[in-house]
């Protein structure tokens, strides 16, 4: 059985209405797809894609940044807690094959960096404008190049 590939969601904890709507529309497109979802399992960006997946039957893992488990939003079905604050950033991607970035702070600027330093590939939606994202004119591009980089880092063939 080979494993099913990752899409790594980050974004801000305090989004625009644009935002949460191209967050919930990329997260049933990452459920559709078949893919899992990783993001950090809080709320903004983190919340609405969540809600997405779950809306789409699909998947969802939050890494949570401190040592509870009751912390993260209601749509996360696997919740990691690490216990280490801003730094579980660099395990949202880590535990991802490819990465869309969607809106976003200081934390998904580190994120975005972190997808470079561990040659993750990073997608972008209404996001940080820095050299290695590639931007994105809706949910359903980024999905689609997300999903086939991700499929491309686990050695599969697409669905349907």
């Amino acid at each position: 059985m080979r494993k099913k590939p990752r899409i790594g969601v980050i974004g801000g904890s305090k989004p625009n209405k644009k935002a949460l709507e191209l967050a919930y529309k990329t997260g049933k497109l990452i459920a559709e797809k078949g893919a899992i979802l990783v993001c950090g399992g809080l709320g903004g960006v983190m919340e609405a894609v969540s809600r997405g997946v779950k809306d789409a039957g699909g998947i969802s893992i939050g890494i949570l940044p401190w040592d509870k488990l009751d912390v993260c939003n209601q749509y996360i079905d696997i919740p990691i807690v690490t216990n280490v604050g801003y730094m579980r950033n660099a395990l949202v991607v880590l535990n991802s094959h490819s990465a869309i970035a969607i809106d976003g702070s200081y934390g998904t600027l580190s994120e975005i960096a972190y997808g470079m330093i561990y040659g993750k590939k990073v997608f972008g939606l209404e996001t940080w404008d820095v050299p290695g994202v590639n931007h994105m004119q809706n949910p359903e591009e980024a999905v689609d190049l997300a999903y086939k980089e991700a499929l491309n880092v686990v050695g599969g063939k697409p669905q349907g």
